[in-house]
């Protein structure tokens, strides 16, 4: 048997191909919409892609499910276990067969068991797996969004990101009764599943790879609560704030994500083409570290560094009915931040400016604009001197956990829809954990019209090694 699974950092998002040695065959579980990763992988393994499943309708990505179908010519598996309203409503037109619970798939000598596990959504699936070459018991399970190493999947998508109503507390309870019936079966029982640290389909996911059954029952909070009820209380409890984007993703994954037939690649962009484009309103997304955005940028761009978090904060901030162009270092960067893009649906991308764009602007306007970035002394000496507001951009357990006393507290993501809540007559000095969400937040308030404004760099965490007061 092969079983090799597949991570994207930025996603915090697991995949796997599942395939028998002896036939050649092969299912994909849960891939995203960067098909070419498992494409290559069937063909370095002599495999065959025969089906392409998925555990859900996911909410923090777009699914590569359709794509990898029509690309490898293997057969969607797609769970039958759903209401009316989230039934996938592409099924009939791509052929799909609709999988449900004891139904079983086999590959040669592996068979692949379906288990309707609902709860995180109501059509959810999860897939046992037994090596029939070495044993008739199972081996492992790909729990999707079920069961994480140290956590669950949370139930409250549907009503808070999808915008379902009165939905949490009976996702909570159906959560729960999977769990029960997941209890009985083995210990030895391998948890494989498709999300780690980083998540938000979860608050507290642990970054180990892969557990056990047996090892998730001492350890993992929700198989340690005794009753339902306490179940229900702590899963809907300090969960995360979903990101925006999430809405789309459920809506789009339901209905079908477009096919592509592999990743775009947008022109670059000539310098001169950069102040029409914002001229006209156009979205220019500065994808540059903070420290060269605060030290000289196109005013009327936002800064979205190109890390680990970028999809998540292009999900929040950018829209999905209009084209947006990037500020990068180069071709490489570029094609990095498509595929990003690309895997939460943004496929808009209208092209890319690289640095002479920069200079070009810095030519022909005299100067580019720029942003200060202050200690904790120079924090408060601007509060205490000139009246400046404190705003602390974390989430909200993060806030509950402590923050600068008289901080205002505006979540990031919610900042653009809160900006009346903040004074245009006083500095305001942003803040996060170390500075990183803060300086996006300062590029959206400056995009906006903001002129005083800066970031605390280091954030809360510099601020504690000071040993200066947190509430």
């Amino acid at each position: 048997m092969l079983l090799r699974r597949f991570y994207d950092d930025k996603l915090a998002q697991a995949s796997y191909i599942v395939g028998c040695q002896a036939t050649g065959e092969a299912l994909v579980v849960d891939p995203n919409r960067d098909t070419e990763s498992y494409l290559a992988a069937a063909a370095d393994e002599g495999m065959d892609i025969r089906y392409v499943s998925e555990t859900h309708i996911h909410a923090d990505f777009l699914s590569g499910s359709r794509e990898l179908a029509a690309r490898s010519g293997g057969t969607l598996l797609l769970s039958g276990d759903a209401p009316p309203e989230w039934r996938y409503r592409f099924a009939d037109s791509d052929n799909a067969r609709l999988v449900r619970d004891g139904d079983v798939v086999t590959l040669g000598n592996v068979r692949i068991g379906i288990l309707h596990t609902p709860g995180h959504t109501p059509e959810h699936i999860s897939f046992m797996i037994t090596d029939g070459a070495a044993s008739d018991a199972p081996m492992g399970l790909l729990t999707g969004d079920f069961v994480f190493v140290g956590d669950v999947g949370r139930p409250d998508l549907l009503e808070k990101a999808a915008g379902v109503k009165d939905t949490m507390e009976e996702g909570a309870r159906t959560l729960y009764r999977s769990l029960v019936r997941f209890r009985d079966l083995p210990a030895w029982l391998q948890v494989l599943p498709g999300h780690g640290a980083g998540s938000a389909c979860g608050k507290a996911l642990g970054s180990v790879p892969s557990s056990t059954l047996g090892y998730e029952q001492m350890v993992n909070w929700a198989f340690r609560c005794r009753t339902e009820d306490e179940f229900v209380a702590k899963v809907l409890q300090d969960q995360p704030e979903p990101p925006r984007y999430f809405a789309e993703m459920k809506r789009m994954n339901r209905d079908g994500p477009a096919l592509l037939g592999g990743l775009p690649r947008p022109p670059r962009l000539s310098a001169g083409s950069l102040e029409p484009v914002l001229r006209d309103g156009g979205i220019v997304v500065d994808a540059r570290a903070r420290d060269a955005f605060a030290e000289g940028h196109v005013p009327g761009t936002i800064n979205i560094p190109l890390g680990r978090s970028f999809p998540n904060w292009c999900g929040w901030y950018l829209p999905y009915d209009r084209p947006i162009h990037l500020i990068v270092d180069g071709a490489g960067q570029a094609r990095e931040a498509v595929r990003d893009l690309v895997l939460i649906g943004l496929d808009s991308v209208a092209g890319w400016f690289d640095g002479e764009a920069v200079e070009a602007w810095r030519t022909g306007h005299g100067k580019l604009e720029s942003y200060p970035v202050v200690d904790w002394l120079g924090a408060e000496r601007a509060v205490r001197d000139d009246g400046a507001l404190l705003v602390d951009v974390r989430n909200r357990t993060e806030w509950n956990e402590g923050h600068v006393p008289g901080a205002h507290h505006i979540h990031l993501g919610y900042l653009r829809g809160r900006i009346d809540e903040l004074p245009r007559d006083r500095p305001l000095l942003l803040y996060c954990r170390s500075g990183n969400r803060s300086g996006i937040g300062v590029s959206v308030l400056r995009a906006e019209g903001f002129r005083d404004v800066a970031n605390v760099e280091g954030g809360i965490e510099e601020r504690r090694s000071a040993g200066l007061p947190v509430d």
